[in-house]
């Protein structure tokens, strides 16, 4: 019997092996000519978020020295095929190809009343195969892309995992947020309130001192769906991985701080989080689909005391935009996700939840188990102020600024059955819930850049229940060959397709 592979072979668990396994699914383009990081890798990652092509390998970009770097786009993009769809995820958790969204989100879940796996500490990894300190660290000079022509920089951080932790020691966040290079040994990045890395800066702050800081690039493909996925305050991510996928991650210590990071990273910065020095960030092309030119704002710097990095090390990057790269991919879903878990466990009767792709995953589409809702003898204002409380009032909903309500016969995963179900039952304003006096997400357009607060309100609760669902069940017949038809006419049909002329079904 040939020997197993060690689980901090596999590709859920090494960025590297995740590559192979994307080059064994003939789901990667090696781009062996010459690429500039200068807007030419960020156009191709783009053109292929937008045409679900396969994930671009550049290994021979421009200015790359002494192994740094090479680059890889949209390492969790969506696939052209429908039977593999989210295949590129997939391979994130261990999941055959073929996996559904479904079936992706409930393992992500599947750590949830767990106790969790702390990570294996390991000597040493790939990710010291080479060291620069001091001086040696010169980012200017690093190939660091340029990723949409109107960026206020070149951005290092848009798939890796800032590595932060209390100063009590009792939580270490690993989680994604932007970062551009700022100057030799220092980037600027977002640390918005309310997420986790905002919430340890705080914690630091009160201390007086900066925080101890390490970025990872290139990471196990688990831990990065981790790092995205709002999971609850104090939970440390890395036992939450291992719960998920049965296996302790193999993480070694930091060079110049007391922080750990994944063994097998491609490349890891290490240094401080200023807690009292900002410089300007931004703009950058985000996850709604819009650059804004004068969006420059004073955020907080990284000072970067060392990096570390395997050999011809590879750098993952997401220039993020329009549909659908893995600010839609992952973001979304894994808060919709979280979303089902917090109804789920505050007893309301939610089956399955999604943030379709087309609302740019600002609304989340919660399916109701109208059956159970019935039992319940509430009604739509007051379902819509439950729900509504529930969601935006926590920070697993911050992201979230519509919430849509239907019912068990909609298939929440098809954006035309979800139109369908919004269009033709929730009545404008009669059947919605508007919220003010809850946080908003400021990287929304018509927040920012729209008529009121950036950061609070315009949320709302749109009910595409017709009101008999709350009361003794649908009375109607969907006008579609599914529901119009006897199965018996519809194999008839089905069986005699072709040879009438029509196209086999895709």
């Amino acid at each position: 019997m040939a020997p197993s592979t060690p689980t901090n072979q596999l590709p859920h668990m090494n960025f590297r092996a995740f590559i192979d396994a994307l080059r064994a699914d003939d789901d990667l383009v090696e781009v062996t000519r010459e690429v500039d990081p200068d807007l030419e890798a960020g156009a191709i990652t783009r053109k292929v978020y937008e045409t679900n092509d396969k994930a671009p390998l550049f290994t021979n970009v421009k200015g790359a020295h002494d192994g740094l770097f090479r680059i890889l786009g949209a390492p969790a993009g969506l696939r052209a095929s429908s039977q593999d769809r989210y295949g590129r995820l997939a391979r994130h958790l261990a999941l055959p190809p073929d996996a559904s969204m479904r079936t992706i989100l409930d393992k992500m879940l599947s750590a949830k009343g767990q106790p969790p796996i702390e990570p294996n500490v390991v000597p040493t990894g790939p990710c010291k195969e080479n060291k620069l300190f001091g001086d040696q660290v010169d980012l200017v000079h690093l190939p660091v892309p340029q990723l949409h022509q109107a960026d206020g920089g070149k951005y290092l951080q848009t798939y890796g995992m800032h590595v932060v932790q209390s100063p009590d020691g009792s939580w270490t966040n690993w989680s994604i947020a932007r970062a551009m290079v700022h100057d030799r040994n220092h980037l600027t990045g977002l640390v918005i309130q309310p997420q986790h890395i905002w919430q340890i800066h705080q914690m630091w702050k009160k201390e007086g001192r900066d925080v101890p800081w390490a970025l990872a690039l290139g990471v196990p493909p688990a831990a990065i769906m981790a790092s995205s996925m709002p999971i609850p305050d104090g939970v440390s991510e890395a036992g939450y991985i291992g719960a998920m996928t049965g296996s302790a991650v193999d993480v070694v210590k930091c060079e110049t701080n007391d922080l750990y990071v994944p063994a097998t990273s491609e490349i890891v910065l290490e240094g401080t989080l200023s807690i009292t020095e900002t410089g300007p960030e931004g703009p950058f092309g985000e996850m709604h689909g819009y650059v804004f030119p004068a969006d420059t704002h004073p955020w907080p710097k990284y000072t970067v005391n060392a990096i570390t990095h395997r050999n011809d090390a590879i750098l993952p990057i997401s220039p993020a935009g329009r549909l659908t790269d893995e600010t839609h991919t992952m973001i979304g879903p894994l808060a919709a996700a979280e979303i089902r878990q917090l109804c789920q466990d505050a007893g309301l009767p939610v089956l399955d939840v999604f943030t379709p792709f087309e609302s740019q995953v600002t609304w989340a589409v919660l399916q109701i188990d109208t059956s159970t809702l019935q039992t319940l003898h509430t009604t739509s204002a007051a379902f819509r102020d439950q729900v509504g409380a529930l969601i935006f009032g926590d920070k697993r909903g911050y992201t979230i600024h519509r919430v849509v309500l239907v019912g068990p016969d909609i298939d929440i995963y098809d954006f035309k059955d979800v139109i369908w179900a919004f269009c033709t039952r929730c009545r404008p304003a009669a059947d919605e819930t508007f919220f003010e006096d809850v946080a908003g997400f400021p990287l929304v357009p018509y927040m920012s850049h729209g008529s009121g607060p950036a950061t609070k309100g315009g949320k709302v609760v749109s009910d595409a229940l017709l009101p008999v669902e709350y009361t003794s069940g649908a009375d109607w017949q969907a006008a579609d060959f599914k529901h119009s038809y006897p199965q018996a006419v519809q194999d008839r049909v089905n069986a005699n397709w072709t040879a009438m002329g029509f196209s086999a079904a895709p």
